[in-house]
């Protein structure tokens, strides 16, 4: 249950369901019920940090988002938000604020990342579900909230040659794309829609949004991370240069 002002959270379970099952459900769908109820925009997208800025991977449920985060995590790019991507705005600038310190994994995930799918810990023990702990030993949580820098939307895999691969968006179908990943947006009444909305049409406007065609073999996921860390490093390299520019 969540009070009105969406500052109170009560919970209880039954058996055979643990403390760890409500946690889970607390930073994740309840926790995006309570952001959207205080008119913050969030993505259902995990975030890195890369070149001091924030980079969004967006996309539905399967889509490969906390997969990548994990990889990237990896070789060392420090993860700002897993699944849940709040975003605030201020004097103009939007930022990724900083969320839990860890990535849910499913088996399959983790078997092609780790080498057995019962190679990291289960998030509870009633769920097959895993995840890697974001604590400096084997990947790094960004504990600072960080600009955000670009907006990737994650597409089907495909077997294609070609992939993976980055795709130009034009503004109209970014936005669309935008709305269609904000987390619990069911829930949103005709106002929060509509404050919403011009919220995301502020970000496409400002923001670089790319579409990321993955390839359907796990074993890609490498490649994939390569070209996620140097197209973001040049667009959000160009947002810095475009900031500096005199504007008189």
């Amino acid at each position: 249950m969540v009070n009105a002002a969406a500052d109170r959270v009560w919970g209880t379970w039954l058996p055979p369901l643990t403390i760890e099952d409500l946690s889970t459900y607390l930073l994740g769908p309840v926790m995006g019920f309570i952001l959207r109820q205080r008119n913050i925009v969030t993505l259902h997208a995990s975030t890195a940090c890369i070149g001091g800025q924030a980079v969004v991977l967006c996309g539905e449920s399967e889509a490969g988002k906390s997969t990548t985060a994990a990889s990237l995590a990896l070789r060392g790019i420090p993860i700002l938000a897993e699944d849940v991507s709040p975003i605030k705005e201020e004097a103009g600038t939007f930022y990724v604020e900083p969320a839990y310190p860890r990535i849910c994994l499913w088996p399959s995930a983790v078997d092609s990342l780790f080498g057995a799918p019962d190679a990291l810990p289960l998030l509870t023990p009633t769920w097959e579900k895993r995840f890697l702990a974001l604590d400096g030993v084997r990947a790094k949580f960004e504990p600072q909230r960080q600009p955000l820098g670009a907006v990737y939307l994650l597409a089907p895999r495909v077997e294609e040659v070609d992939a993976p691969r980055i795709e130009a968006l034009g503004k109209r179908e970014a936005l669309l794309q935008l709305v269609q990943n904000t987390y619990m947006n069911r829930l949103l009444d005709r106002e929060q829609r509509a404050a919403e909305l011009d919220a995301l049409a502020r970000i496409v406007a400002s923001i670089p949004v790319r579409r990321i065609v993955p390839h359907s073999d796990a074993a890609r996921v490498g490649a994939l991370c390569d070209l996620i860390v140097t197209d973001a490093a040049r667009l959000c390299a160009g947002l810095e240069s475009a900031a500096l520019l005199p504007t008189g």
